[in-house]
């Protein structure tokens, strides 16, 4: 099943004409491996390589018959081969075939996810480091906690966005295995040479061991891993979404020329490209179950998981491809209001210095309990209206008596709040020097 969202990219890797060939260059493989066994005439495999082609409409024509999709697919490929036909599935059972093929299309897949990755870590690298020193106001709670900038919000998303690229390579480690073991693993009618030179000629391990299939534990991780990126990406968009209500409008997406906001609003600019990563993260998670609840088979296979996974394996794939890219063109082109947020950080009157100001109390020697309470005192009251909490401090006697003018000001000085950004690029490796 291939999503309608779909990039040209990842429609080409699950397209069904790539499904078969991927089908077709296991069974052709296998042919130079069993020729090389001897079991085989030789020049088989390069008479099924030369004149074997895949006809995904005669394929689908035959299964309405034989109710299989593997047995449509070889005598579709041996109507087109002829004598040597006869020798294409030789030893194999069905999963052996689809398993192996399926393990070298996810590989493409999540390859080109990885690429995806790159290109929006590398991007948020470079926001993070134009907007270093851009100071806003952090918020705990969606209320006004003390100064962050800008860059560091962005620098935060960098670096889970790293971690999640080492996630999704573990995950393709663990997905990049074949098997060609037969109907039950034991390799009862395929020799394991068999097994191993087609592994090594796709880029894949042969599974250390399996019954007919390759373990659906491998699969859930996968498409889990997914769904662990899309969570990330739908956090980075409700925070996004969050900074650009009306009354904070720190940022905002970017509103193409002839958008429409609202069929009945002319005045509308809704963050709706932000709404749909949200919406796509939360299909993600539905994968992610899904792909956890194929890894209970019966015995040595049933074939419940074999719908579940013509669905979740395309889409999530796919789907994770459109987010990360539509996040791509939002962030390429996200406008940002630093003035605004500037604004909004002084809003409170200094409020958000307060930490601040019961430090350098308590560096003169109060009891923290007491400091505490003295500046929750004033701005208790500065949060009801004027004079404001930086204008209550310079008048409070027993503040004065311990601070001087020059201190004070250093409280609200946001040089000193954000003393340590530089430090924290340093650490994660966007230090400029």
């Amino acid at each position: 099943m291939i999503p309608r969202y779909t990039r040209p990219v990842m429609k080409k890797i699950w397209s069904d004409e790539n499904r078969y060939s991927r089908w077709l260059e296991v069974e052709i493989l296998a042919l130079e491996a069993w020729e090389i066994l001897g079991k085989v005439p030789e020049g088989t495999a390069r008479a099924v390589r030369e004149k074997g082609r895949v006809d995904p409409a005669r394929i689908d024509e035959i299964e309405k018959r034989v109710r299989h999709d593997v047995i449509a697919f070889v005598s579709q490929v041996a109507e087109t081969v002829g004598e040597e036909g006869k020798y294409i599935h030789y030893g194999l059972t069905s999963y052996d075939v689809v398993d192996t093929a399926l393990s070298s299309l996810l590989k493409d897949a999540i390859g080109v996810i990885l690429d995806d990755l790159d290109a929006l870590i590398a991007l948020l690298g470079d926001m993070a480091k134009k907007y270093k020193d851009t100071p806003m106001i952090g918020r705990t709670h969606g209320v006004h906690a003390e100064p962050i900038t800008f860059g560091l919000v962005l620098a935060l998303w960098y670096e889970e966005m790293k971690r999640n690229r080492e996630r999704v390579k573990t995950a393709l480690e663990e997905i990049s295995v074949g098997k060609l073991s037969g109907a039950v693993g034991t390799y009862a009618h395929v020799d394991p040479f068999v097994e191993q030179y087609v592994c090594r000629k796709l880029g894949l391990r042969p599974a250390p061991i399996s019954n007919q299939v390759i373990q659906r534990d491998r699969h859930a991780f996968c498409v889990s891993t997914l769904a662990v990126v899309a969570a990330s990406l739908e956090k980075i968009a409700t925070d996004l979404r969050g900074l650009a209500r009306t009354e904070i409008r720190e940022v905002e997406e970017p509103f193409g020329q002839g958008q429409k906001g609202s069929s009945a609003m002319p005045h509308k600019r809704n963050p709706v490209g932000l709404e749909q990563i949200c919406g796509m993260a939360r299909l993600m998670r539905g994968y992610a179950l899904a792909a956890l609840e194929n890894v209970a088979l019966w015995h040595e296979r049933d074939i419940s998981n074999s719908s579940v996974e013509r669905i979740i394996l395309p889409d999530s794939t796919t789907l994770l491809d459109y987010a990360l890219n539509r996040m791509l063109g939002i962030l390429k082109d996200l406008r940002v209001y630093p003035e605004r947020m500037l604004g909004n950080l002084n809003l409170t009157g200094g409020l958000v210095f307060s930490e601040e100001v019961l430090l350098a109390l308590v560096s003169k020697g109060i009891k923290r309990e007491d400091a505490y309470a003295k500046v929750q005192e004033l701005a208790m009251s500065a949060w009801e209206g004027p004079p404001s909490f930086r204008e209550r401090v310079i008048a409070d006697q027993e503040i004065r008596q311990l601070l001087g003018q020059d201190e004070i000001e250093k409280c609200f000085d946001l040089t000193t709040a954000l003393s340590n950004v530089d430090e924290i690029f340093r650490r994660i490796g966007l230090s400029n020097t």
